[in-house]
């Protein structure tokens, strides 16, 4: 039975590092891992319908978006590997507010097997945004990152409630990937 395990986090706490991380070590253990990273495959699915550009993919319909999230629950939900490692966000902070990123539709779909947060200090966070020159992150203050960290850990424990499934808080503090990494890979395999 396929174990499908949402991997979710703040930009800046480190969960593209950890997942890939997770991903060698239970390759290593010979476990066929898969890493589904959500927005990727979106576009991919995108593709099919004509859209050559990833910001058209913003300027789609809310009705037309959610179609999109749906094909690729069902995308996800179809891969057979042993472990599938969904790479996504708990949420989207838009002009109209926070749109969830793992609505209940696609809970249902997808059907986790465990939900994992990845979080770390405030402040680390927000060094790890300002030191991080190879990608274009938001600036905010370390304020807003204690009130996104908050709004993550209520979330997550919603979509626990709505899906019937364990939910798991993972600490990446600095210098510590080793652990975090381990804590995920215990997680998943149950030791």
């Amino acid at each position: 039975m396929t174990k499908r395990v949402m991997i979710v986090g703040i930009p800046g706490v480190g969960k593209s590092t950890v997942i890939t991380n997770v991903f060698n070590l239970l390759s290593q253990e010979g476990i066929d891992t898969k890493i589904a990273e959500f927005g990727k495959i979106m576009f991919e699915q995108a593709k099919l319908l004509s859209i050559n550009n990833r910001d058209q993919l913003r300027k789609l319909s809310i009705e037309q978006q959610r179609s999109l999230q749906e094909m690729t629950a069902n995308y996800i939900n179809s891969l057979g590997n042993d472990v599938v490692i969904i790479d996504t966000h708990l949420f989207i902070r838009t002009e109209q507010g926070y749109y969830p990123g793992i609505p209940l539709k696609l809970l249902t779909i997808i059907n986790p097997s465990h939900l994992i947060l990845i979080t770390a200090k405030s402040e680390e966070i927000h060094k790890r945004r300002t030191d991080d020159n190879s990608r274009q992150r938001d600036l905010i203050s370390i304020d807003r990152i204690s009130d996104d960290l908050r709004l993550s850990e209520s979330m997550i424990s919603s979509s626990s409630i709505i899906s019937g499934c364990p939910f798991y808080i993972i600490q990446n503090n600095t210098d510590e990937i080793e652990k975090a990494t381990d804590d995920i890979r215990k997680v998943i395999l149950g030791k």
